[in-house]
């Protein structure tokens, strides 16, 4: 199967951890491919000066199974970019789409949220407004949900940063089955974090 992770300058560095945690995952299911994705090949700044090396065009790259849109300051450029918005919607056509963090207002500014429940990032550092409310304003098409994770079929939307790391755990555990995704928390030694944050700050899916 292979995950293709978007990624754009701009990017909070910690949501590589979606990449990080498919990297793990492969030593338990190695026929996991995964890929960068960018607006062109080479070079990404993501926040703070981290620089990213893209492997495909995120309109040109081979056929990809999942379609992971990273999240981070960069978001608000982002959700602008007729290329990108219009990018996310071909692949809707085919692809399971998941947001992280702010990747979530992404995809809402490119229409694929319309009519379904979503979440996105709601913690952030004042006078900043919480994205969540923004999705709210900006997007009242969109069913926003409070939860870690909402799974609306062929999208799927996490919430905020450090919740990309259990994002992928459920995203490893709808394909793959329980066992994959349990053994890679094991692995990643966040077994007891993803069962705290699942009691505390529950995901909704159908």
């Amino acid at each position: 199967m292979k995950f293709g992770v978007f990624i754009y300058d701009g990017v909070e560095p910690i949501d590589l951890a979606t990449f990080g945690v498919l990297s793990m995952a492969r030593r338990i299911r190695p026929d996991i491919e995964i890929t960068t994705l960018a607006h062109a090949p080479g070079p990404v700044k993501l926040s703070n000066g981290l620089v990213v090396m893209a492997d495909h065009a995120l309109g040109a790259a081979p056929k990809l199974d999942v379609l992971i849109v990273t999240g981070g300051p960069g978001w608000q450029e982002e959700s602008k970019r007729p290329e990108t918005l219009s990018a996310l919607r071909q692949r809707a056509r085919d692809t399971l789409l998941v947001s992280v963090c702010t990747g979530g207002m992404i995809l809402g500014a490119s229409g694929v949220l319309d009519g379904k429940p979503a979440t996105t990032k709601r913690e952030v550092v004042p006078p900043e407004l919480p994205p969540i409310g923004l999705m709210r304003e900006r997007h009242p098409a969109i069913d926003v949900r409070e939860a870690s994770l909402v799974d609306a079929g062929q999208v799927i939307t996490g919430g905020g940063v450090s919740l990309c790391i259990d994002a992928m755990l459920y995203l490893l555990k709808r394909l793959y089955g329980p066992d994959v995704a349990g053994e890679t928390a094991r692995i990643l030694e966040y077994d007891r974090a993803w069962a705290a944050n699942l009691e505390k700050f529950p995901q909704q899916s159908p």
